[in-house]
């Protein structure tokens, strides 16, 4: 379920030293399954502990997580990198915002999946956002896009050269391409 890097664990060991003895480690997702999905790594005292929890067993405490995240947190991952810069825990929950469709789900979850767990954290950084509006009967996935994607120069390529690509490739012989639905003149309801 949680991978934690040897650094991250040896981090972790370091860190509950200076805790009571039987404090463990919890992982959790506020808001799972949503846009606004934050993922954490807090202490777990003994009082803490919830009897539904899962355990993860790693070398000198214990991983806690509690039902309603444990689903968002597949594939997640936590390690602890040092550079020029400093020391960084670093949590990568890829289904935090969505839980994880199975492959036989309908295409219109598996696309939904994709643009929040893979294309959206990389518009991100601009400020930007995709949202799936209508999947047409002849296989085209209208999108929308928002944030600092409406209005910029670069969104023709970006959805052309990056978003289509990227699903056809996950969906050959299922999807036939991607449609812009969005209005990109600069204006009130632009972010820039």
């Amino acid at each position: 379920m949680i991978t934690i890097s040897e650094a991250a664990q040896a981090h972790f060991r370091k860190l509950l030293e200076k805790q009571p003895e039987g404090t463990n480690i919890r992982v959790f997702v506020v808001n799972p399954g949503t846009p606004n999905a934050e993922c954490g790594v807090s202490y777990c005292p003994p009082d803490a502990v919830d009897p539904d929890d899962q355990h993860l067993p790693f070398s000198g405490f214990d991983t806690l997580i509690d039902p309603l995240s444990a689903p968002f947190l597949e594939e997640a991952s936590i390690d602890f990198v040092t550079d020029q810069m400093g020391s960084q825990l670093t949590l990568k929950a890829p289904n935090a915002k969505m839980r994880k469709v199975s492959d036989d789900a309908p295409l219109v979850e598996r696309i939904e999946y994709v643009l929040l767990s893979e294309v959206n954290p990389m518009l991100a950084g601009h400020g930007g956002k995709v949202t799936l509006t209508e999947l047409t009967e002849d296989g085209f996935a209208i999108l929308q896009f928002g944030g600092g994607c409406n209005g910029c120069s670069m969104v023709d390529y970006t959805l052309k050269e990056g978003i289509e690509k990227q699903l056809l490739e996950k969906f050959p012989g299922e999807l036939k391409g991607v449609k812009d639905a969005t209005e990109h003149q600069r204006g009130d309801h632009s972010y820039y």
